[in-house]
């Protein structure tokens, strides 16, 4: 099943989108918003789900569904957290700033908290008010869990994923290191994160979904050319259920919260840390590891963060190369 918000208020109007993303109905005589489904996700999601196979059979009335109208999934929802199953990814950042990457990194994953007040649809723009930030995209898988009590185990937090996407966690990197400087965490250096136009369940995805890991090429575009094409499954160090369970260590999760992988990565098949695309690597899900790479090589980075008028481009394909949660692609505006 695949679900989606129109704009309508501030928590969107919900609807049941068809497999190909061509068509969508309303569900909102149902349950007015995802949010909603979410708080009593076993009592909705079986009618969501009649209505999705009904819709798949062309047995109710359906409209086309347009990517570039939808907002976020969850416009807004009650927590954004974002952990760090890529450790490669971890390591080639930090050594851009000059910092070892700890031992217990490879066993106790970070997370930070970000701002979930305003979830940016898949099309809007990528605001920034000033280049000199150094603005960059991250590509990375995302879930979004129902209610998990405090303690839960990575096993059972699995069964807690009610749904799965993409997000763009953009980051403003030479704002980074003096926060992390004050030994606070991230606050101004992540602005408003885009999601994909469709959220989906777990079986939605097969055989490509296992054990809390996704499979699949995470295809990133700059300026229509390929910058990434990491494939989330290898190198996912840390598992959804290995997310959740660090995030409730000493808390309830309250359904409708968003848990983000990180930025997805892939070193070489010869323990390399990676080659640009057009080099015949896989390329980068940020910026940030492209310019990592030319500091290793040449001592110094040359590929700029984002400018104003670049568009980024986030999507993955399944294996009959049809689009999965419909791509987020934006345009980097002064704010």
């Amino acid at each position: 099943m695949k679900l989606a918000s129109l704009p309508h208020g501030r928590d969107g109007r919900l609807i049941v989108v068809s497999s190909d993303l061509a068509w969508f109905a309303p569900a909102d005589h149902l349950v007015p918003t995802l949010q909603a489904a979410l708080d009593d996700w076993d009592r909705h999601e079986p009618t969501l789900r009649a209505l999705a196979t009904e819709l798949e059979h062309g047995a109710i009335p359906r409209e086309r569904f347009h990517e570039r109208e939808a907002a976020a999934p969850l416009p807004r929802a009650y927590q954004w957290a974002d952990g760090s199953a890529y450790v490669n990814h971890v390591e080639l950042v930090r050594r851009a700033r000059g910092a070892e990457l700890p031992e217990s990194f490879w066993h106790d994953p970070l997370m930070y908290q970000g701002g979930s007040d305003d979830l940016r649809g898949a099309r809007e723009a990528i605001t920034l008010a000033d280049e000199a930030w150094g603005c960059d995209m991250e590509a990375e898988i995302c879930v979004v869990t129902g209610d998990v009590p405090q303690g839960v185990s990575a096993a059972d937090a699995l069964d807690q994923i009610r749904l799965i996407g993409l997000v763009n966690d953009v980051s403003l990197r030479n704002l980074i290191p003096a926060e992390l400087a004050k030994g606070f965490g991230f606050v101004q250096s992540k602005p408003a994160s885009h999601f994909s136009p469709v959220f989906v369940t777990p079986d939605e995805l097969g055989a490509a979904w296992q054990g809390g890991r996704l499979s699949g090429v995470l295809r990133v575009d700059l300026n229509g050319e390929a910058f990434g094409r990491a494939d989330a499954g290898e190198e996912c160090t840390f598992d959804f259920g290995t997310l959740i369970a660090h995030l409730a260590k000493t808390r309830r999760i309250g359904a409708g919260s968003i848990i983000g992988s990180g930025t997805v990565s892939n070193r070489d098949p010869d323990g390399s840390p990676g080659r640009p695309c057009g080099a015949g690597g896989r390329g980068y899900s940020c910026i940030a590891e492209q310019r990592m790479i030319e500091t290793i090589a040449s001592g110094s980075a040359t590929t700029p963060f984002l400018r104003y008028g670049d568009r980024v481009r986030i999507e993955m394909l399944d294996g009959k190369g049809h689009t999965i949660f419909g791509a987020i692609e934006g345009e980097v505006v002064p704010a």
